[in-house]
């Protein structure tokens, strides 16, 4: 089989699956997504079965020329320049270079994965006609990161908690080495705030507008909840869950999980909610669902699973 015939079939099979990654000022958490996105680490799918976009906007600290020069064959990179402290333009412009017809969105960059994920995601295109898959979100450390920093954590800390699991050679202990975020905090069978990398079909997205621009505030403010609110609520999707997979926030000084004080951070938090309340006209409330669950449940990630029983037992029982 000739080198040229390899890349002819790779340019013209159409993957099942267009992952879009937001950056910005995160180049070494950057390159940990990367690699968790990689299809050496995922397990169960290979390169042609999906690709990833990258969407960096200009910062003083970009990903050097040299390692987006050697990204994988399955992944494409752009940069750009953004006025707006919102990523929603550059994930806007990523989706738009989409070629699957199932979309994953990461619109925080600094998100590593476990190794099921991309499999998983794929796997739940066929549990019905418009499903919306999300993967739960995890905090790396082990407590709340705008909490830990207070203490001392930063990203020294963090390298010597991936060190001591073997990152990435030993994956699913991530789950040893940190705890649910505050968006999930109350397990799996409750209803989440958001998910950090949620796949949705292109037709669903392109039916919601995309990412709404007017959450053009630091970080994109509820940019996130609100398209994972509207991806879930509309009437035709169907909920899967990865509980048995995770998306891990690296610290990276971000605008909710920075080094800033808390008076600063419930201000910023506050003014979030008020402009999701002038979009939307009302207060943001989770999406409730009842999600089919999938995916197999690695020994690692039973803790969390216990902890999301008791937390819905307690609700049934109250």
């Amino acid at each position: 089989m000739s080198a040229r015939w390899i890349q002819r079939f790779w340019k013209d099979r159409a993957p099942r699956l267009s992952i879009v990654v937001v950056v910005y000022d995160m180049v070494e958490q950057a390159k940990k997504t990367v690699i968790s996105l990689s299809p050496e680490y995922q397990s169960g799918i290979t390169g042609l079965d999906y690709e990833v976009i990258i969407v960096e906007n200009s910062s003083r600290n970009m990903l050097p020329e040299e390692f987006t020069r050697n990204l994988p064959q399955n992944f494409r990179y752009f940069a750009r320049q953004e006025s707006s402290p919102s990523p929603v333009n550059a994930l806007n412009f990523g989706a738009a270079q989409a070629t699957a017809e199932y979309l994953c969105i990461m619109v925080d960059g600094a998100r590593m994965l476990t190794p099921g994920v991309l499999q998983n995601l794929i796997r739940a295109q066929s549990l019905g006609r418009q499903t919306v898959a999300t993967v739960p979100s995890y905090h790396l450390g082990s407590e709340l990161q705008q909490l830990a920093v207070k203490n001392g954590y930063g990203e020294k800390e963090e390298e010597g908690l991936l060190t001591s699991i073997e990152w990435p050679k030993n994956a699913y202990r991530l789950f040893e080495v940190s705890c649910l975020s505050k968006s999930c905090e109350r397990g799996h069978f409750l209803p989440s705030a958001e998910s950090n990398c949620i796949s949705l079909p292109i037709e669903l997205w392109n039916k919601l507008g995309g990412g709404d621009a007017r959450f053009d505030s630091l970080g994109g403010g509820f940019l996130n909840l609100d398209l994972y609110k509207r991806a879930l609520e509309d009437p035709d999707s169907e909920h899967v869950i990865l509980v048995g997979e995770g998306s891990f926030h690296q610290f990276h000084g971000g605008a909710t999980t920075g080094g800033v004080s808390d008076q600063k951070r419930e201000q910023a938090i506050e003014l979030m909610k008020a402009q999701y309340a002038s979009i939307r006209g009302c207060s943001y409330t989770p999406p409730c669902t009842d999600p089919i669950v999938l995916g197999k449940i690695p020994d690692q990630a039973l803790d969390n699973l216990s902890h999301s029983i008791e937390k819905r037992r307690q609700v049934h029982t109250t």
